[in-house]
């Protein structure tokens, strides 16, 4: 079975809880899919994150942040920031994700929300920059290791001028100061995977 003919076969449309102007192609029950997809790492593409649906949240809030500006939506998922930023008046926009099925669904859902996003599957952390206007990063300071990759790269985009949003639900690797908190919301969340049924997340940009 190819990556969009799966994910097609374990997920239908569901409205994104904090950002239902935004559909995506979810699992109900993600635990199962997780189990089906042996592998180490849960099925990131198969549900909103946290910290992807605050800062989805903020984005069509705040449009003037990515109108007209080139993006790039890093370790990508579902591509629910991706498409936000589109919705929200974004140029050209990339989804980053080494995930092939993450890059399928990304396709799937951009469908589904009547815009298109580039679709990337390389890892562009060991690229160490990037010429984006905007860099935006969901949810990516669950993990030691990925934090310590994830930071120099958000650095580096910031010091060249590019506008650097994060979402976080208070993952214990975030390096609180070295960021700036923009914005907090209650976001509703998958409890299998969280063990809670609302995480309070926050918006962030480096300082």
């Amino acid at each position: 079975m190819d990556h969009s003919a799966f994910v097609l076969a374990n997920t239908h449309p569901q409205p994104v809880p904090l950002v239902p102007e935004i559909v995506l192609r979810g699992a109900d029950d993600v635990i199962a899919l997780w189990e089906a997809t042996d592998e180490t790492a849960p099925p990131f593409w198969a549900f909103p994150w946290a910290g992807g649906q605050a800062l989805a949240r903020y984005l069509l809030d705040h449009p003037h942040l990515v109108e007209g500006r080139r993006v790039l939506d890093l370790a990508a998922g579902s591509g629910l920031v991706a498409i936000a930023a589109r919705l929200a008046g974004a140029g050209d926009t990339t989804a980053n994700d080494i995930d092939p099925r993450s890059a399928a669904a990304v396709t799937l859902n951009a469908a589904l929300n009547d815009t298109t996003v580039h679709v990337v599957t390389a890892d562009l952390l060991d690229e160490g920059s990037t010429d984006f206007d905007v860099v935006l990063a969901g949810d990516v300071f669950y993990d030691r290791d990925m934090a310590a990759r994830v930071l120099p790269f958000l650095r580096a985009a910031a010091d060249r001028g590019a506008t650097v949003l994060v979402g976080d639900p208070q993952r214990a690797h975030l390096p609180h100061a070295e960021f700036t908190v923009l914005a907090g919301y209650d976001v509703p969340v998958h409890g299998a995977l969280e063990s809670a049924e609302v995480k309070h997340t926050t918006v962030l940009t480096p300082k």
